[in-house]
């Protein structure tokens, strides 16, 4: 559920991170939980952001307040979690968590650039513990943030005048990503790492950077 289909809104919560590599996909995650655990209401759209970095920038130029969930280097001890505004949020725009990531900063910028401002901007950040175990899902350590997260994210959403209300218990909820990666299945199909390398491809690892590999059933190029 990526879209707007053209349409304002007024708050926009919206989870940024790659959920291929573990931790860092902790905001995704947590739009998620938080989608499964409240019901939608006027004025406030959730998304899954993913990766798209600057494909997101209709999203934010068609919103008037966002929620950012993602993960933050706060330099400190992993499920670490903090709500950050105003002047703070220059650690966070301005700091890339791993290579996988798209600066938010760009995005915001190119906002401005299009002539939209935001009235407010919060962001619920999590030091991440785990970023190189490529399939593999939030370590348990950031797993038992996400109700913490869900919930900052209700609480500011109250704060702001749009208060949401809890899913009733059974409910059937539509999935916010495609289903192939929603989180359940996402984990419980995940291949053995003897049939998925956890952290790159063992061919290229298994031997000296450069060390050049001669296939004898592979006719050379020079002969």
């Amino acid at each position: 559920m990526i879209g707007l289909d053209d349409e304002t809104t007024d708050v926009l919560v919206l989870g940024i991170g790659n959920i291929l590599w573990a931790d860092e996909g902790f905001g995704p995650r947590a739009v998620e939980a938080f989608h499964r655990e409240y019901q939608p209401r006027d004025g406030v759209h959730v998304a899954d952001g993913g990766t798209l970095g600057l494909y997101l920038t209709n999203l934010i130029t068609a919103t008037k307040k966002l929620i950012v969930v993602d993960c933050v280097d706060f330099k400190e001890a992993p499920g670490f979690m903090k709500v950050i505004r105003g002047e703070e949020l220059q650690v966070w725009s301005s700091t890339k968590i791993s290579p996988h990531q798209n600066g938010f900063n760009d995005m915001l910028a190119t906002a401005m650039l299009l002539g939209h401002e935001l009235e407010k901007i919060t962001v619920v950040g999590v030091q991440p513990n785990v970023l190189d175990d490529y399939g593999g899902g939030l370590t348990p350590l950031l797993e038992e943030c996400l109700p913490k997260a869900v919930e900052l994210v209700a609480q500011e959403l109250a704060d702001w005048g749009f208060p949401v209300t809890k899913r009733a218990p059974g409910e059937v909820v539509e999935p916010l990503m495609a289903e192939c990666v929603e989180v359940d299945r996402y984990v419980s199909e995940r291949p053995s790492q003897d049939v998925a390398c956890r952290d790159g491809d063992e061919r290229f690892m298994t031997r000296a950077a450069g060390e050049a590999v001669v296939d004898p059933d592979v006719p050379s190029m020079r002969s």
